[in-house]
């Protein structure tokens, strides 16, 4: 847990906007299935979903800013990296990525919103790829 706090620090400071933080909450298919009906109206699992926290207006956010929070199903993303040839950290911070950058206001409802997010996610997958072969690196 402390590797994927890291990288989600890491990720965030990629993308040169403050100080800011997130949290990171790693769930069962069980636990998100609930979330994914409640939030989104589909009654199923989802692999991530990301809950912005708004500040009152006119508080201005300010140094340190929480964003929200990101919740991943560890399951599906087991799933998704067994499908995809990934490793479960390649997959969770895939994930992870995907939710930070709907926190700080990306979405992919339209072909250029979805293809500019995909550039973000690319450029910051590749800084947490980085990061994680640096991780297994020292670990050896």
């Amino acid at each position: 847990m402390q590797a994927l706090r890291r990288r989600a620090e890491a990720a965030l400071a990629s993308l040169r906007s403050g100080p800011e933080s997130v949290g990171v909450v790693l769930v069962s298919d069980r636990a998100m299935r609930p979330l994914n009906r409640r939030f989104r109206g589909c009654d199923e699992t989802t692999d991530v979903l990301s809950f912005p926290l708004r500040p009152p207006e006119g508080s201005g956010g300010g140094e340190g800013a929480y964003l929200g929070d990101v919740v991943i199903s560890v399951e599906e993303a087991a799933r998704q990296a067994e499908e995809d040839g990934e490793t479960l950290a390649e997959a969770l911070d895939r994930l992870l990525i995907h939710g930070i950058l709907h926190l700080k206001g990306h979405d992919h409802h339209t072909p250029r919103e979805a293809a500019r997010m995909r550039r973000r996610e690319r450029r910051l997958g590749e800084v947490l790829g980085k990061m994680r072969r640096r991780q297994r690196a020292a670990r050896r």
